[in-house]
C-alpha cells in the first residue's frame, strides 16, 4: 500500500483526501516509479471542479520525478533503457500525487543528473504548453512578441524557449517580479491600467506575436488591439474570449495539442540538461501537506514552482 492523493468528489483543494492505495505491478510496457517530488500545476486541481461523476475518485497530478523501481517485462522507457534505480521523470501520467505510481513507459524518460527532483517533476507541462503556444502563433526571430504573465511558470518556459529564436519579446507582470522577466531574456511592463499605451510607447513598430498565459480581458483587449492577424494570438486560459473574437486556444487536451507536447518531451529535457530551460522552484512541501500546497498554488501568486516531496 502507498499513499495518494485523490478528489473523491467535485470541488477544489478542500475536497482532496490523502488514502491508502495498492500500486499494481508493471505489465509489459509500464514501470513503477517510486517517488521523490511531484509537481504541483493549476490544471491537478482545475481537472477537478467539475466532469463525469463515473470518473470518481479522480487522481490527482500530471507529472513526476523519482526511481525506477519495478519494470516490466520486454519494456523500454520512451528515452531507451531504463533499469531499476535510474533516476527518471515522466510526464502525462496520472495521479503523480504520490508515494508510488506504475504508469505507461512511453511516458517515462531518464532524468539529467544536473537536474534536482522537484525542477525534473516540473519541467514538462509547463515547457510543453509553452511550445505549443510558439508552435500555434508561427513565432519566429524577426517578431516582436508581446507574453501576458511573463513570470509565471508558462511564462518563463516561453522566455526561454523565445530567446534562442533571437525575438524580441516583451512580458507583463507586476513590479513585484519585473526582475524574473528580465532575468529570462524579456522586457518588463507591469500590467494593469494603461497597458496597451506601455506597450505602443515600447515598441512603436507594432506587435507581431501575443501569448496570453493569464487570460484576463485586459490580457486578450491588448492583444486584439495590438496583434494585426488574429491567428497570432493564443490563450491558455480565456477561452470563451478566443470563442467570441476568433483567434486560437490550446489546451494539452486538444488531440493535435496533445500530440504535439508529447512530441517535444525530449527536447525539452535535452535543454534543460544542457542549462538553457531552467525551473524555479519557489517552495516544496510534504507530500502530506498537498492541501496547503494546493491552497498557495490556487492563490495565483507561488512565485514559482511548487513540488511535493515524499
Amino acid at each position: 500500500m502507498t499513499k495518494h492523493w485523490v478528489a473523491p468528489r467535485f470541488g477544489g483543494s478542500e475536497v482532496l483526501d490523502y488514502v491508502d492505495v495498492e500500486v499494481p505491478a508493471p505489465g509489459p510496457g509500464e514501470v513503477t516509479i517510486d517517488v521523490r517530488a511531484a509537481g504541483m500545476n493549476p490544471a491537478d486541481t482545475k481537472h477537478t471542479r467539475q466532469g463525469d461523476p463515473s470518473d470518481l475518485p479522480i487522481a490527482i497530478g500530471y507529472e513526476v520525478a523519482g526511481v525506477l523501481s519495478a519494470v516490466g517485462s520486454d519494456t523500454e522507457i520512451a528515452s531507451g533503457g531504463g533499469a531499476i534505480g535510474d533516476e527518471v521523470l515522466a510526464f502525462r501520467v496520472s495521479g503523480g500525487w504520490a508515494e508510488r505510481i506504475t504508469v505507461p513507459a512511453a511516458d517515462v524518460f531518464a532524468k539529467p543528473a544536473t537536474l534536482g527532483f522537484p525542477e525534473a517533476a516540473n519541467l514538462l507541462l509547463a515547457g510543453s504548453t509553452a511550445a505549443d503556444m510558439i508552435r500555434v502563433t508561427r513565432a519566429e526571430g524577426r517578431d516582436t512578441i508581446l507574453v501576458h504573465g511573463a513570470s509565471g511558470a508558462v511564462g518563463v518556459s516561453l522566455l526561454q524557449q523565445l530567446r534562442p529564436l533571437g525575438a524580441r519579446v516583451i512580458g507583463t507582470a507586476s513590479e513585484h517580479n519585473a526582475d524574473t522577466v528580465r532575468r529570462f531574456g524579456g522586457e518588463w511592463v507591469a500590467y494593469g491600467d494603461g497597458l496597451e499605451a506601455r506597450i505602443r510607447e515600447l515598441a512603436p513598430s507594432g506587435v507581431d506575436v501575443a501569448l496570453d498565459c493569464v487570460g484576463t480581458d485586459e490580457a486578450v483587449d491588448v492583444s486584439l488591439a495590438l496583434v494585426a492577424d488574429r491567428d497570432r494570438i493564443v490563450t491558455i486560459a480565456a477561452f470563451g474570449r478566443a470563442a467570441a473574437d476568433g483567434f486560437p486556444a490550446v489546451g494539452g487536451a486538444q488531440p493535435e495539442s496533445k500530440a504535439f507536447r508529447d512530441s517535444v518531451r525530449q527536447r525539452l529535457i535535452d535543454l534543460a540538461a544542457a542549462g538553457k530551460l531552467e525551473v524555479p522552484i519557489a517552495r516544496t512541501f510534504p507530500l502530506a501537506e498537498a492541501k496547503a500546497a494546493a491552497e498557495l498554488l490556487e492563490s495565483q501568486h507561488p512565485g514559482g514552482k511548487l513540488a511535493l516531496i515524499p
